[in-house]
């Protein structure tokens, strides 16, 4: 279980500022690994889209399969129920997981931190933060609220357990609950990212050294090798007895892991990216533009901009206001011989609002803009609202990855 950030990160690829999302093929939208269904709406509480995945699913039969039979074991008389039982206890495990996600964003929420959904998956939650804390103490409530809440679910589940009649349903199902609580709170504390105890210890090592960008890296490699152990652990259990190691408890470790250290190792590599950032420089990227008409030919448009060493056309009115950018990639992909009878309006796009950037803007504040709406091009402007240029999204991403 996890929190990660959106518009700066996913927790899985890494915490830090991440480049902006290619644009769909219609440029309006983007297609990044956030975009699309998640899977099912099962509601909005606090405000919160809550999505369950498709392959949380799978988990739900695999631990009706396996906890099943164990409750026929425990409790006399069920037969055929026990596979339900088994469900029962996976759709209470997915509650919980789904509270230990909304401590996470409610607390996030609580300082003024955007949470666009959470998504229920495989291997537990993923709450998406639009951005990160502000501060290492931040961090750190946020980190520690998921993991808190599970230890306390399950205290309560334990302590309710022993007060209900022994070889019961009821029983059982309570007592179950609160050891998976508790697993899940103390695995999730593991010092490690992508894990929640891997950003307490972000946060801490960020209170000591004051750089959030090496305080990443550290729990990232944390994290790396909380996942060698993790993969090592039943080997590691199975060697006193001299026996080989359960295959169950190796195919679940080894997956665990894999999760651990891929979500590491993205997050080192997003540091390395967020690096480059403060190269980005609106003034350095933004093409040269010249002002059209919506009447006017294309092919007339593109003379006068060839005339002019201009690599950008905005589409204005009669007063001189902007009103929409022609799309590079429409007008390249009009034959020549009809662009003489094609105006400028029919390769043009409107100009949506955040479509409009200072020219100010740089590294990561020029990111953010760009991510809150994802475009192919944006009109670029002096405070005073005068026509600088055009920005396209591909100069953006071809000087991200070459810095």
């Amino acid at each position: 279980m996890a929190h990660s950030i959106e518009g700066v990160s996913d927790e899985r690829r890494g915490p830090e500022q991440r480049v902006p999302d290619q644009v769909g093929p219609d440029g309006d939208g983007p297609s990044g690994p956030l975009a699309g269904n998640p899977g099912l709406r099962l509601g909005a509480p606090f405000g919160i889209p809550i999505f369950l995945a498709p392959s949380s699913l799978v988990l739900a039969l695999l631990l009706a399969y396996v906890f099943g039979p164990a409750a026929a074991r425990e409790i006399p008389g069920l037969g055929g129920g026990a596979f339900l039982v088994g469900l029962a206890f996976a759709a209470m495990l997915y509650g919980s997981v789904l509270l230990h996600e909304l401590a996470h964003s409610v607390v996030a929420r609580s300082f003024g931190i955007p949470v666009r959904r959470i998504v229920l998956q495989l291997l537990g939650g993923v709450s998406e933060l639009e951005r990160e804390p502000e501060t290492a103490g931040r961090e750190l409530l946020v980190a520690i609220a998921g993991p808190g809440l599970s230890l306390v679910l399950a205290g309560a589940g334990l302590g309710l357990g022993q007060l209900l009649p022994e070889a019961s349903l009821i029983r059982w199902l309570v007592l179950g609950i609160g050891g998976a609580n508790l697993l899940v709170g103390l695995f999730n504390l593991l010092p490690g990212l992508p894990l929640d105890g891997g950003r307490v210890l972000r946060a801490v090592a960020w209170a000591i050294t004051g750089k959030p960008l090496l305080s990443t890296l550290i729990a990232a490699w944390a994290g790396r090798v909380v996942a060698v152990l993790v993969a090592a652990l039943p080997f590691l259990v199975a060697a006193p007895g001299g026996g080989p190691p359960s295959v169950i408890n190796v195919v679940w470790c080894t997956l665990i892991a894999m999760f651990i250290w891929f979500g590491a190792t993205a997050t080192i590599q997003h540091v390395r990216l967020r690096e480059r950032l403060p190269s980005l420089d609106m003034r350095r990227l933004t093409r040269r533009a010249i002002p059209v008409s919506a009447d006017l030919p294309l092919a007339e448009a593109l003379r006068r901009a060839y005339v002019a060493g201009a690599r950008g056309m905005v589409v204005v009115d009669a007063l001189g206001r902007p009103t929409g950018l022609v799309d590079e990639a429409a007008a390249s992909a009009t034959p020549e011989h009809r662009r003489p009878w094609v105006s400028v309006a029919a390769v043009a796009r409107s100009l949506r609002p955040g479509m409009t950037l200072s020219v100010d803007l740089s590294g990561e504040d020029m990111v953010r803009a760009i991510q809150a709406t994802p475009a192919r091009e944006y009109l670029v402007v002096e405070r005073t609202g005068e026509i600088v240029g055009v920005l396209s999204t591909a100069d953006v991403e071809r000087a991200f990855a070459g810095a």
